[in-house]
């Protein structure tokens, strides 16, 4: 959309108030969780402020298709309903899934890629934008405005962001995604955990190139996650945050460095490769089996305070301010 803005056009940014009750089938093996109104109207508040970090507020107008579809008698829902087949639907490929395994369709579900498509008649779009997994919706669009004599918009498709676990697309619901509003710190230290392979992707979905073929996968990295911060950020936080990842990884000093809050275990203490998967899942929002924490600690890269523990059997206590490594990437301080 910025890209769109520079060469001169206005962007409109739907925020989906009314949508968001029902939440996009697209890509679901699974009915998303329903929201309540109060928990789509708290998320929406923050949508604004978050997109304006990237899109120039001057050439951008940002509409809710709650204006439009609050408005909507029972009886126009039923004639909406009526331009779309029940076959066309059931040719989405997440639906058609969801069938061969037997799994259920909700039928709010069905009226998601509707109302999709009845928000490019009501901001009579050009072009929309979306991800791959959006190309159903976005037809649908199409076929409403040839209905209502409008021209087509032009359909613009993006990869999909896969998230931090490199397997499935970026998602707060799945816990894989990395915050526009996250502190820099923790912005820089979830980037520099993703994988080389995943990191050619970020590289050309969040910053528009390939990866320096002169620089070394980690400085690559670290160049990347340097940039995101400074976007999202500023450039001080940049730089403080890649001093910081420096001297907690290269240097191995922690001590003045700003970590992740982790909560200390029960008194009666917890295995060790239990606790460090725990924590790789609950602080990080990376899966890692027991046997690929184990060789970890086997490998001596689990510290508690400088000291390396080495047996996964081992029954850990931790105390408030004391800090644990998990590997050259990876460490908490408890509280």
């Amino acid at each position: 959309l910025r890209e769109f803005q520079d060469l001169g056009h206005q962007a409109i940014l739907i925020i989906g108030d009314f949508t968001g009750l029902i939440g996009d089938p697209s890509g679901r093996s699974v009915t998303r969780p329903q929201l309540t109104h109060e928990e789509v109207q708290a998320n929406a508040a923050t949508y604004r402020e978050q997109a304006f970090k990237i899109l120039d507020p001057a050439r951008t107008e940002i509409v809710c298709n709650g204006d439009w579809f609050r408005g909507m008698s029972f009886e126009d829902v039923i004639r909406l309903n009526s331009r779309v087949t029940l076959q066309q639907m059931l040719q989405r490929e997440d639906f058609k899934t969801r069938i061969d395994n037997q799994q259920s369709i909700r039928a709010h579900e069905i009226q998601y890629p509707i109302m999709q498509g009845w928000d490019s008649v009501m901001v009579k779009a050009d072009v929309e934008l979306g991800g791959t997994d959006q190309l159903f919706n976005i037809l649908i669009g199409r076929d409403f405005q040839k209905e209502e004599g409008l021209p087509q918009q032009v359909v613009f498709l993006l990869p999909i962001l896969e998230g931090l676990d490199g397997s499935r697309k970026m998602s707060k619901s799945l816990g894989n995604f990395v915050a526009i509003k996250e502190p820099a710190t923790e912005m820089f230290g979830k980037l520099m955990s993703i994988s080389d392979d995943l990191m050619v992707h970020y590289y050309e979905l969040l910053v528009g190139r390939t990866p320096p073929t002169d620089m070394h996968p980690l400085e690559a990295k670290k160049q990347l996650a340097f940039e995101i911060v400074q976007t999202y950020h500023s450039p001080a936080a940049a730089h403080k945050t890649l001093d910081e990842w420096n001297t907690r990884f290269s240097k191995r000093d922690l001590e003045h460095v700003e970590l992740p809050a982790f909560s200390a275990i029960p008194s009666e203490g917890l295995a060790a490769v239990a606790l460090v998967s725990n924590i790789y899942r609950e602080i990080f929002h990376l899966e890692k089996s027991h046997s690929e924490v184990s060789r970890l600690i086997k490998q001596g890269s689990v510290e508690i305070d400088g000291v390396k523990i080495r047996d996964p059997k081992t029954t850990v206590s931790l105390k408030p301010g004391q800090t644990l490594r998990l590997d050259r990437k990876h460490a908490v301080r408890v509280r």
